[in-house]
């Protein structure tokens, strides 16, 4: 009963808003002087637009503007509403730049019914074409290392020329115009990535990247990535393991958290176990814990089995939307002592991760 009654709603109001576009005879000409500037941030672009003039000398009604614009890194389009005549957004420059203004009218000159524009102002914008075809970087990747540096890579396209210079360019808001990578990355004389060490990135922010290139044959294709650099961070490798043999024939792994800018309580653990039989054959599993009390017991194990683990960390989803696994820790296998294993031992600081 509950959805009829919304869905009853929600037809009134679809039907009142149909109506208002032509209420009282009064039309609503679309903004007019639509225009896209690019001041030089790597597809941040300017939007700006004119009311209509047949509204320039209305006094006694509001002009609100309804944009729509095609986002082309999440592929769909996006809607915002605003009295003022300008707005900034996100654009890969070598994809179509789409962008539609209505104008939305209310106030005492419509009985204070809003009436929208039946046509829009409309702008489309094609990529620029120049640039040698199928020349654009492949696999452009970056790593946040451990919540200290990041690095980005790419690779090569195979149609790239042999003769040509690969060049990388990143711009977020806080820098007036765009800047080139630091320090490249050099391998087999050819450029392959950018080294941040040094420079500050922002979290929790849009950051632009672009890969261009020269060659005897012409510029190479671009390429544009938007990426937030929280979302790549990759935490150190976990260095310490203790591993030890209980009284009732149990083990018990513990381990330490990475040192680094990284919360403990933001990481989760993978856990891999080799166990090699006495007839050669090597068994593996592999669990992944959620918590961060650093132990893991395995339930039994027997003295003529070889028993080796290794660890691995990344973020959770309470901290991070994605993140990169660590590298594996160095293994470590059957330990040659015998201890109480009833109370985790506080080996490397506290056993809940936390700082």
């Amino acid at each position: 009963m509950a959805i009829k009654t919304c869905l009853t709603h929600l037809m009134l109001l679809l039907i009142i808003w149909k109506e208002s576009l032509t209420c009282n005879g009064l039309t609503v000409d679309p903004p007019e002087n639509l225009t896209v500037l690019d001041p030089g941030h790597l597809g941040h672009l300017q939007i700006s637009w004119s009311p209509p003039g047949s509204l320039i000398n209305m006094t006694n009604c509001s002009i609100v503007y309804h944009l729509e614009y095609f986002n082309t890194y999440r592929n769909s389009w996006s809607m915002t509403r605003m009295n003022v005549r300008s707005y900034t957004a996100q654009f890969d420059l070598m994809k179509d730049i789409k962008v539609r203004v209505y104008t939305i009218l209310d106030g005492p000159c419509t009985n204070n019914t809003m009436i929208q524009s039946r046509s829009y102002a409309e702008l489309i914008q094609k990529p620029p074409s120049t640039g040698v075809m199928d020349t654009e970087v492949q696999n452009f990747t970056c790593v946040y290392h451990n919540k200290e540096h990041v690095e980005c890579m790419w690779r090569r396209n195979p149609n790239t020329p042999a003769i040509s210079k690969q060049n990388l360019y990143f711009w977020h808001k806080k820098l007036d115009q765009a800047v080139e990578c630091p320090k490249y990355m050099v391998s087999g004389g050819v450029r392959r990535g950018c080294n941040f060490t040094g420079t500050s990135l922002p979290e929790f922010a849009n950051i632009i990247f672009c890969v261009n290139g020269s060659s005897p044959e012409g510029p190479l294709k671009q390429t544009f990535v938007s990426l937030q650099i929280q979302n790549l961070m990759k935490p150190a490798t976990t260095k310490k393991l203790h591993l030890q043999t209980c009284p009732d024939k149990k083990l018990q792994l513990q381990w330490e958290r990475p040192n680094g800018k990284i919360p403990g309580h933001c990481l989760e653990w993978e856990v891999e176990h080799n166990q090699e039989g006495p007839d050669g054959k090597i068994s593996k599993t592999q669990s992944v814990t959620r918590e961060t009390n650093f132990n893991f017991t395995l339930p039994s194990a027997h003295n003529s089995e070889r028993n080796c683990f290794r660890v691995r960390s990344k973020l959770h989803k309470y901290c991070a939307d994605k993140s990169f696994w660590s590298d594996w820790s160095r293994p470590t296998c059957d330990p040659v002592s015998t201890t109480s294993c009833h109370e985790p031992q506080q080996l490397y600081g506290s056993p809940t991760g936390r700082p």
